[in-house]
C-alpha cells in the first residue's frame, strides 16, 4: 500500500457522517486554520462540495478522513481522483474524545476535529480505501447480501419449524431439509395436516414429481405417513391461529431461498467473467461455513 504524509495534501478533512447530514471540518495544511460547515447527505450537494474543493486546491490532493469503510457517502465519494479517503475506527475518535474532552460528551463538530487531529498525528497508521474494480466491488457486495439472507432465512426456518410443532409436527418429518422449495410448496398448498390428508395419492406423487422428487421409496413413506398419521390437536383454537402463522413465514422464507439462489447465480456470473481467484475462495469458504449454520 502506498505511503502518505500530511505534506501529500494540500487539505486536511474530517467528516462526521449521520444519515441526513454530515459535519465538516477543513483544516488547510500548515496552518491554524479550521472551517466548519455542513453537507447534506445528498448525491447533489456531495458532488457539488467535492468539485468545489477542487476549484479550490487545484492540481492538489485532498485528504478525507471518515469512521466509514463503505456505504453511500464513500460509494458517492470514491469516484472523485483529487480525494484521498482515510478510514478511522470510530473507537479510536471515542477514545481520543474520552480522553481529550472534559464532558466526554459526543459534540458532532469536535468529532470531525478529532479526526482531522488524528489524520494529521498519525496519517501513516490510517488505512486508505483504495479504488477497486467494478467486478470485485460487485463481488464483495454480493457475498455480503447473501450472507444476511441466509442468516434471515435460518431465523424464519427456526420460525417455521416452532409454528409448524405447534400443530403439524408431522410435516418436518417428511422433508428433513427445510431450506427447499419444496418444502415451502408442500406447506404452501397443504398447510395442515387435515387438508394433507384429505389429497389424493396421485396429487401427492404428481407434487413430488414436478419438484423432481423421484425417488419412489421416499415418496412411498412420505404418502403413507400423511395417511396414517394422527393429528398433534384438533383444537381449531390452535390450528388456526398456527397455520395463518406458518403461512405467512413460509412464503417470506420461500422469497428469500429464490433471492439467495439468484445471488449465487450473480456470484458465479462475476467470477466467470473475471479471474478473481482470491475473491472466490473467500465465498467458497463463506458459502460452505453457512451451509453449516443448518
Amino acid at each position: 500500500m502506498k505511503g502518505y504524509n500530511i505534506d501529500n495534501f494540500a487539505v486536511l478533512i474530517g467528516i462526521d457522517w449521520a444519515d441526513k447530514k454530515h459535519d465538516i471540518c477543513e483544516h488547510p495544511n500548515h496552518t491554524e486554520i479550521y472551517n466548519y460547515s455542513i453537507i447534506k447527505h445528498k448525491p447533489q450537494a456531495l458532488h457539488d462540495w467535492a468539485m468545489e474543493l477542487k476549484q479550490r486546491y487545484p492540481e492538489q490532493k485532498i485528504a478525507i478522513v471518515c469512521e466509514l469503510k463503505k456505504g453511500p457517502l464513500i460509494y458517492a465519494l470514491a469516484k472523485y481522483e483529487h480525494l484521498t479517503l482515510f478510514t478511522i475506527n470510530p473507537s479510536a475518535v471515542a477514545k481520543y474524545r474520552k480522553a481529550f474532552t472534559p464532558s466526554g460528551a459526543k459534540d458532532d463538530p469536535s468529532d470531525a476535529l478529532i479526526q482531522v487531529e488524528i489524520l494529521t498525528l498519525h496519517m501513516d497508521k490510517l488505512s486508505v480505501i483504495e479504488p477497486e474494480s467494478a467486478a470485485i466491488r460487485s463481488l464483495s457486495q454480493l457475498v455480503e447480501y447473501r450472507r444476511g439472507l441466509v442468516q434471515n432465512s435460518v431465523d424464519l426456518s427456526n420460525k417455521i419449524t416452532a409454528t409448524l410443532k405447534n400443530y403439524y409436527p408431522q410435516a418436518l418429518e417428511w422433508f428433513k431439509e427445510k431450506d427447499t422449495i419444496i418444502f415451502c410448496n408442500f406447506i404452501i398448498k397443504w398447510p395442515s395436516l387435515g387438508k394433507a390428508k384429505r389429497a389424493r395419492k396421485q396429487a401427492l406423487l404428481d407434487f413430488f414429481n414436478a419438484h423432481n422428487s423421484r425417488y419412489v421409496d421416499v415418496n412411498n413413506k412420505r404418502i403413507l405417513g400423511i395417511k396414517n398419521a394422527m393429528p398433534l390437536t384438533e383444537d381449531k383454537g390452535v390450528i388456526e391461529p398456527n397455520q395463518m402463522l406458518v403461512e405467512v413465514l413460509i412464503s417470506q422464507f420461500k422469497v428469500l431461498l429464490q433471492g439467495i439462489e439468484q445471488l449465487d447465480k450473480a456470484i458465479k456470473g462475476v467470477t466467470k467473467r473475471k479471474q478473481i481467484k482470491i475473491y472466490l475462495i473467500v465465498y467458497q469458504v463463506q458459502a460452505h461455513n453457512l451451509l453449516l449454520v443448518y
